[in-house]
């Protein structure tokens, strides 16, 4: 389990180094509309708030397959894994030549780690091709 403690941490560390930022992208906005609300008391026309912050909002496009990048992305690691397990038995019944118990964990460790990333981006990859299929069959329509 060693193999997956890195990326896990390295994880969990952007991912609430992003939601720092976004809170306070969220509190600026509140902030503005307090100010807004405060100015006239009628209710806040939504066009106002179309020009005022689309520089702090990502720009999805309108059909997002995150879906489907993500469904790709756990079916190469499930893949990865099972690989990788195969890729242990063999190891462990294969006569190789490790002088100590530490190599073979070590190899077991690597065929793990490699098998994971390397079906893992196979994964992101096949779905960018669903992507940009569907993205040039949306085009012809």
């Amino acid at each position: 389990m060693d193999f997956i403690s890195v990326p896990l941490t390295t994880g969990i560390v952007f991912y609430f180094t992003y939601m720092v930022f976004e809170l306070f992208a969220r509190r600026k906005e509140r902030m503005f509309l307090i100010e807004k609300m405060g100015q006239n008391l009628t209710p806040l026309d939504p066009s106002v708030l179309k020009n005022q912050f689309t520089p702090l909002l990502p720009s999805f496009p309108q059909k997002s397959c995150t879906g489907l990048r993500i469904g790709c992305l756990l079916i190469g690691l499930g893949l990865g894994l099972f690989v990788g397990l195969f890729i242990c038995i063999f190891l462990k019944n294969s006569n190789i030549n490790a002088s100590s118990h530490w190599e073979r964990e070590t190899y077991f460790s690597v065929a793990y780690g490699a098998s994971l990333l390397f079906f893992g981006g196979l994964g992101l990859i096949i779905s960018f091709i669903i992507e940009s299929k569907l993205s040039v069959r949306k085009e012809d329509e």
